[in-house]
């Protein structure tokens, strides 16, 4: 099972980068996990047609209580993938990190990973602070591997430095490694010099280059992903070679 956990800043485009790598892994005949891990829930909108999920903390909040079995809080979608989202509290109320780390012992009690028996899950985290519950897929186990989202832009790469130096500072305790940085272009100048210039000071590979695409706009629109749509676009076959090569290095490791 590989285990890997995407951050990024808010609004960076993990979400984006995050569903259409789980459609094209689930196009190659893997059995894919998506868990949002973001307060608002809507990591996995464009693998089921368009539909918010209820996350687990807004099960939690309905019904007073914890759910009983996987299907309260999971969904099927596009290509089989399971979706999953942590939600948060009542905004205002309580700490969202929280939410993640509740969630994560419930999908323990409920034997998820037993249950489904995945070959890939992706973790969708909000990298704009990188402690608690946030940092849980990074040092409780959960996640093997780290992918990081940026763009060129100041701040994106401001959350990606974070990002990548959290990992670093839990690289003596066995925890998950960043396997390299998935670019995504917002035509800003001199992008691609900024983004090279980060990958080299933490010596990471550029694993992916993704080019603003009027294409992924379009298929959100319609509630799904360009490898949904059309997998044989020059950007679906971005996010498939991704898929195509991380499968490989986790087998050749």
């Amino acid at each position: 099972m590989q285990k890997i956990a995407i951050y990024g800043k808010g609004g960076i485009g993990k979400s984006t980068m995050t569903a259409n790598l789980s459609a094209a892994f689930a196009t190659l005949g893997k059995r894919v996990i998506q868990i949002g891990c973001d307060p608002k829930a809507d990591s996995t909108i464009n693998l089921l047609g368009g539909q918010p999920l209820q996350s687990v903390m807004g099960y939690m909040r309905s019904y007073d209580r914890e759910p009983d079995r996987l299907e309260d809080i999971a969904r099927t979608g596009f290509g089989g993938v399971l979706c999953i989202e942590t939600g948060g509290p009542t905004p205002g109320l309580g700490c969202a990190g929280r939410g993640i780390i509740a969630t994560f012992n419930l999908l323990d009690d409920l034997n998820l990973f037993e249950t489904f028996r995945p070959d890939i899950v992706l973790y969708d985290v909000l990298g704009d602070v990188v402690c608690g519950g946030f940092a849980a897929p990074i040092r409780e186990g959960y996640a093997e591997d780290v992918l990081i989202v940026t763009s060129g832009e100041k701040m994106s790469l401001y959350a990606a430095n974070n990002i990548a130096s959290a990992v670093e500072n839990f690289a003596d305790r066995g925890y998950a490694k960043v396997r390299g940085i998935l670019f995504n272009r917002r035509n800003v100048p001199d992008e691609q010099k900024k983004v090279d210039a980060f990958a080299q000071a933490h010596g990471l590979p550029i694993l992916a280059d993704i080019p603003r695409s009027d294409a992924i706009n379009r298929c959100e629109e319609r509630g799904m992903t360009v490898i949904e749509a059309d997998p044989d676009l020059p950007i679906s076959q971005k996010f498939l070679r991704l898929a195509v090569s991380l499968a490989a290095e986790q087998e050749i490791g």
